[in-house]
């Protein structure tokens, strides 16, 4: 197996514009897996899109390095190349003075070769000095070579490869042009999810102009030169391991939702549970021992989810007769009594739309948009049960409750809802604007299957 990540000097360097196309041109006579370095959902949309196997997250700060190598390993199984997209500049993490929850970790910790995208616009010359500053920043990272973007003319692109290579003794294998053309379709929490854009004629084009751009422009046999080569890394211990189903949780799974980390349908299953999925806009609730309800862009389809008046009862039924609902951020704004979007974000005026009211409030959008870790506690006797945990926040919304609201999650880091607590709580329903990952969370999850059981 083949292994490499691609790295960005900075954020908005391209990288995953890159990390995409390569992922995808190396999948015409390849199995490759990708992994996505951060707590994200959208890039993985992507990058499973093109692939057709689930990408899987690495994140240093909520994951411990047996955690990262676990998840690294069971995703590699049956690949011919790995493929790992790190996020922002690539010793950007969680603090100034360690690497921590950085994409730098993730490459030493996993022993992976760099491939560094540069983004060249205005310098030539320069771009030498950058670079050779990142190697020798920290030397454990194995920098092998570089991908110049946003490059105008061959005198730009001359001058900038000679000096890399010539300064810093390290390949040039891609110089890609500046053009608009390797933009990929955005909106406020980044870019359209690959679920919902492609079902777009024009989305899927833009993805397949940005595949040539790289195609022509990235020389591919030298970027596998650099990869490293070796059998693929074997699972032990692994928490993947499955268990006989005994109980059926039901996910909804949709347009408006769709922010799950691919470990939690393998976690679920290593706890005994079987997964259903199912849609609040089109379907009606399934029959469960209990729910989940993930993020997602529940304000961009608020009079569909209002519409399906048989869901938004089923749901609020369930939860009064004692059944266990997890809800995260998308999954925590439907489970309250409306929404409410400004004049000018959804529309020329003001919107509401009614939604499940199992949570008595109202969640109002836009508002400061968060984005962020998250460190906190669960309180024994919730649904999650108690537990430390670690994850992660990114909304631009604002969940008003009623002030006799209980919260399950006291966050040290972190804003959750309201006064940093997090995890509203009703009966056996609990919502969170906090996210957690499957693998490091397990024996939350765990908890709340056997909440499932009864």
């Amino acid at each position: 197996m083949k292994s490499f990540l691609v790295a960005g000097d900075r954020s908005g360097s391209g990288k995953t514009s890159i990390t995409l196309a390569l992922s995808a041109l190396l999948s015409t006579d390849r199995i490759v897996q990708t992994f996505k370095v951060g707590m994200d959902y959208i890039d993985p949309s992507y990058l499973a899109g093109v692939t057709g196997r689930p990408c899987r997250n690495l994140d240093g700060y909520v994951m411990s390095p047996d955690e990262v190598r676990a998840v690294y390993a069971h995703g590699c199984r049956g690949a011919d190349v790995a493929v790992v997209e790190g996020v922002r500049g690539l010793f950007e993490g969680a603090e100034a003075l360690t690497d921590l929850g950085s994409t730098a970790a993730i490459a030493k910790q996993l022993d992976l070769p760099v491939v560094l995208v540069v983004n060249a616009r205005s310098i030539t010359r320069s771009a030498a000095a950058l670079v050779k500053g990142f190697v020798a920043f920290d030397t454990d990272v194995d920098i092998r070579g570089v991908i110049l973007n946003n490059v105008t003319g061959t005198r730009h692109r001359e001058k900038a490869v000679r000096a890399i290579e010539h300064y810093c003794g390290i390949p040039v294998v891609g110089v890609i042009p500046r053009t608009e053309e390797m933009e990929l379709a955005m909106r406020h929490l980044g870019l359209v999810p690959y679920r919902e854009g492609q079902e777009h004629g024009e989305f899927l084009s833009r993805i397949e102009t940005v595949k040539r751009m790289i195609a022509n422009h990235v020389d591919l046999d030298g970027l596998l030169a650099l990869a490293r080569e070796g059998e693929p890394p074997a699972e032990e211990n692994s928490v993947y391991k499955a268990a006989d189903p005994d109980v059926r949780i039901g996910v909804a799974l949709d347009e408006a939702f769709n922010f799950y980390y691919a470990d939690l349908f393998d976690i679920l299953a290593s706890c005994g549970a079987e997964t259903v999925p199912f849609s609040p806009i089109h379907d009606r609730l399934p029959e469960a021992d209990g729910y989940v309800l993930g993020g997602g862009y529940p304000e961009l389809f608020g009079a569909e989810l209002e519409a399906n008046t048989a869901m938004r009862e089923g749901l609020r039924e369930v939860s009064r007769n004692g059944t266990p609902i997890y809800a995260e951020c998308g999954g925590l704004i439907y489970l309250t009594d409306r929404m409410v979007l400004a004049p000018g974000f959804a529309g020329s005026g003001e919107e509401t739309y009614d939604l499940a009211g199992v949570f008595a409030g109202e969640t109002r959008m836009p508002a400061r948009r968060m984005l962020g870790y998250v460190v906190g506690t669960s309180a024994a006797g919730s649904p999650m049960g108690e537990a430390a945990f670690r994850g992660h926040e990114f909304h631009y919304s604002s969940v008003d409750l009623a002030p006799e609201t209980r919260f399950a999650y006291r966050l040290s880091r972190g804003s959750g809802i309201r006064d940093g607590f997090d995890g509203a709580v009703r009966d056996r329903t609990i919502g969170s604007y906090t996210h957690l990952h499957p693998v490091t969370s397990r024996g939350m999850l765990a908890h709340f299957v056997d909440c499932c059981r009864g």
